[in-house]
C-alpha cells in the first residue's frame, strides 16, 4: 500500500526530484527535465505517493493563488503534473488525499468561492471530472454558462497568455510539451461510446500531441458527489492535517 505525503515544493530533494521526472518520463513522450523541473518551481505543494521503501511511485503537483473576478476575492487550486505508476492504479490514495486536501484548504477561507483549475490532455484525467463533481465546465450535456465561461477565459488568460485560445478553450504552447505514449493515449474501445469521451474528442481532438482542455469546477460539499463530498468534508474538519502551520493556506 502506497503512503502519501504533502509537502511543499522547496521540501523535495533533489532525489525526489528526479525520481518524478524518471517516473514522468516513462509515461509521457517529449518530457524535458528542464520544463519538468520549472513547473515544479511554480507549484506550491506536491502530494506524493511512496512504497515501503520510500521510493515514489506518483504524485500530483499543485498550485493555490488568489484572484479578483469583478471585485470578488476567488481561490484557485491549479493542478500540474499528475502520475502514478501503472502497477499502482486502482490501489493508490491519491484522489482521496487530493480531495482532503483541498477540504482543508477549503476551510482556511470558507467565505471564499475555491475552483479546481486543470488543463487535460488525457481522457482518464478528463473523466475525473464527472466522477468527483457535479457540476464542472466544458461537459457534454450542458452549455458552459456565460458567467462560468467569462471566468475560464480570465483564468485561462491570466495563467497561460497567449497560449489559452479562448474561442477553442485549449491551451497550446509554443515550445514543444510532453504528451501521452501511444499505449495510453490510446482510448479503449469500450470508453470511445461514452458521452464525455466523445466530447472530449471532439473538444480536443489533437489531444494525443500535447494539446490540453482547460476546464473548472468549483469545490464545495455541494457540488462533490457523495464519496469525494465526505473526503472533503474530512479534510475540512483538518482531521488528516493537523499540523496545517507548514501549509501557509490563509489567503493573502
Amino acid at each position: 500500500m502506497l503512503k502519501t505525503s504533502i509537502l511543499t515544493t522547496t521540501e523535495i530533494n533533489d532525489m525526489d526530484r528526479t525520481a518524478m521526472f524518471h517516473l514522468y518520463d516513462s509515461y509521457y513522450q517529449g518530457a524535458s527535465r528542464k520544463v519538468f523541473r520549472m513547473d515544479l518551481d511554480d507549484k506550491d505543494y506536491v502530494i506524493a505517493l511512496k512504497d515501503h521503501e520510500g521510493v515514489i511511485r506518483g504524485f500530483s503537483t499543485l498550485a493555490i493563488f488568489n484572484e479578483r473576478f469583478y471585485e470578488s476575492k476567488i481561490r484557485v487550486i491549479f493542478s500540474g503534473d499528475t502520475i502514478v505508476d501503472k502497477a499502482y492504479w486502482g490501489q493508490n490514495p491519491l484522489s482521496q488525499t487530493w480531495i482532503e486536501f483541498a477540504g482543508h484548504i477549503k476551510a482556511g477561507a470558507p467565505e471564499i468561492p475555491l475552483y479546481w483549475l486543470l488543463i487535460v490532455k488525457g481522457h482518464r484525467t478528463y473523466r475525473y471530472l464527472s466522477i468527483f463533481s457535479n457540476q464542472y465546465f466544458p461537459r457534454y450535456e450542458r452549455e458552459t454558462p456565460a458567467e462560468y465561461q467569462e471566468l475560464m477565459h480570465y483564468l485561462g488568460n491570466e495563467r497561460f497568455g497567449d497560449s489559452y485560445n479562448p474561442e477553442s478553450g485549449l491551451v497550446l504552447f509554443p515550445e514543444p510539451r510532453s504528451y501521452l505514449i501511444p499505449e495510453l493515449a490510446v482510448i479503449p474501445d469500450k470508453d470511445r461510446e461514452r458521452p464525455e469521451i466523445k466530447y472530449f474528442l471532439e473538444r480536443n481532438p489533437q489531444y494525443y500531441e500535447g494539446d490540453e482542455l482547460l476546464c473548472l469546477c468549483e469545490l464545495q460539499e455541494q457540488n462533490l458527489t457523495n464519496l469525494a463530498s465526505r473526503w472533503f468534508k474530512d479534510g475540512y474538519s483538518q482531521r488528516y492535517f493537523n499540523d496545517s502551520r507548514k501549509l501557509h493556506l490563509q489567503p493573502t
